[in-house]
């Protein structure tokens, strides 16, 4: 695909959606940390049920940690892999406690040294929280960027790398949103919904047996 093809690709994404944000809720880079450690294999909406409820109580890692791991299981106990992010996330705490004054630290190396947080969770914080131009890649950035295709690869890495050579650099603050978005809602895993879709005659799989 070249490139006058992939940068209208996000002119009209960019225009479909002209507010393109997390649905996770979160007022706190701390917050969105752990609604991001949260949904992994886990809805956005069902991440925000549970928080809804866990951060009025506990939204700091001193008041999780007070809460101690069943207190905080007890509020995320709808989540699948509950325990082992309640876990995480107590571990988590304590080490930006520890190390980092209980502060979000802003760097990949040290997201990524955080107990839970992978490189897709480090991309979402760097991206969401520090304005920086990284794509996290969930299920929905790798089917479409196979699919349009905006980027093939058999790896979530080597979809990310090749998204990040191949986007727009004027698009890249945005794009994870983007494509998240529109794969939530237009370009569906079962049955996309191409005749609603804003870039159906730039998809070179349109009408296809995707």
């Amino acid at each position: 695909m070249n490139y006058l093809k992939r940068k209208a690709i996000f002119e009209r994404l960019a225009l479909a959606i002209p507010d393109p944000s997390t649905e996770l809720n979160y007022s706190s880079d701390f917050e969105l940390l752990i609604a991001v450690v949260l949904s992994a294999q886990a809805t956005d909406k069902g991440v925000n049920k549970a928080t809804a409820k866990l951060f009025p109580i506990a939204n700091t890692p001193q008041a999780i940690v007070n809460l101690g791991l069943d207190g905080l299981k007890f509020y995320i106990k709808t989540i699948g892999l509950y325990n082992t992010k309640g876990a995480n996330i107590i571990k988590l705490c304590r080490m930006l406690l520890d190390q980092y004054q209980g502060e979000v630290p802003k760097t990949r190396e040290t997201l990524e040294s955080l107990a839970g947080v992978g490189r897709k969770t480090a991309n979402v914080l760097l991206n969401t929280a520090f304005g920086e131009p990284t794509i996290a890649v969930d299920t929905h950035i790798f089917r479409i960027a196979n699919r349009i295709p905006l980027a093939t690869g058999k790896t979530v890495l080597e979809v990310e790398k090749k998204l990040m050579k191949n986007i727009p650099k004027q698009y890249l603050l945005d794009a994870h949103h983007l494509l998240i978005l529109h794969g939530r809602y237009t370009c569906i895993a079962r049955k996309p919904r191409c005749q609603n879709c804003v870039i159906e005659n730039l998809c070179e799989n349109t009408h296809k047996n995707i």
